[in-house]
């Protein structure tokens, strides 16, 4: 999702009747504010989410939002799909037709699936030198054991892509489930971690992506992020 972003005689002239050079002199006469306050200058930069109002008519007011959805079994993670239920099927707010993901999970895979319309952040997030921890809590067809550990730690490699992940944790929880913590998300990741022991993923569930976990967020439900939780996208990778 790329971020928008403009110069402000350029986005004038695409949002009202005036032309790039009459930019000026809207400035000269006070009447755009930007923010609130009088712009300044036609080079003022005009992102997506900046108010713009003109002769006292708004032309621009979006809000970024960012969601956190506790995403069920058999949901599809995109924003349309003509034969399932998707996540922004699930959700219940005013600007969900602008919402997209910021990372996703299998159809059959369960947890925590976060959606914003805002594209800088989402592409930090999503970025593999933002090194976001994402934590899942794994069951198997076979019993684990302490060489699991080791080699998650160690690195896995992938000879399809001749790569290698980068260490990972993992706690045994019992002998047929795991809390695996991760620093990247390549394609099936964590099943062709496990395929590595010949093991099979039974169910996956992401519990936490970052410092943002699914704590009393109920199967189906979302909620907006904290304050605290959005700067986990808001530093550059």
């Amino acid at each position: 999702m790329k971020s928008k972003s403009n110069r402000l005689d350029r986005f004038i002239n695409q949002n009202s009747p005036f032309s790039i050079s009459d930019t000026r002199l809207l400035i000269a006469q006070k009447r755009i504010l930007v923010d609130g306050c009088a712009a300044h200058s036609i080079q003022q930069q005009i992102t997506e989410f900046t108010q713009v109002i003109l002769d006292g008519h708004c032309l621009q007011s979006n809000n970024p939002v960012y969601l956190l959805l506790n995403k069920p079994k058999g949901v599809v993670s995109a924003t349309k799909d003509d034969d399932h239920v998707t996540v922004l099927d699930l959700i219940q707010h005013p600007q969900k037709n602008q919402l997209h993901l910021a990372g996703r999970l299998d159809f059959n895979s369960t947890g925590a699936v976060l959606l914003t319309n805002d594209g800088a952040w989402s592409r930090r997030i999503m970025s593999p030198g933002s090194k976001l921890a994402k934590t899942y809590e794994v069951t198997l067809s076979k019993p684990l054991t302490a060489e699991y550990c080791a080699v998650f730690q160690d690195g896995i490699y992938f000879s399809y892509e001749n790569i290698t992940t980068r260490p990972a944790i993992l706690e045994i929880i019992t002998k047929y489930s795991a809390r695996l913590t991760l620093v990247e998300g390549k394609y099936h990741q964590v099943k062709r971690m496990f395929g590595f022991f010949q093991n099979e993923v039974l169910t996956l569930h992401r519990v936490a992506v970052g410092c943002i976990t699914l704590a009393g967020l109920e199967a189906g439900s979302s909620r907006p992020l904290t304050t605290d939780e959005v700067k986990i996208g808001n530093k550059p990778a």
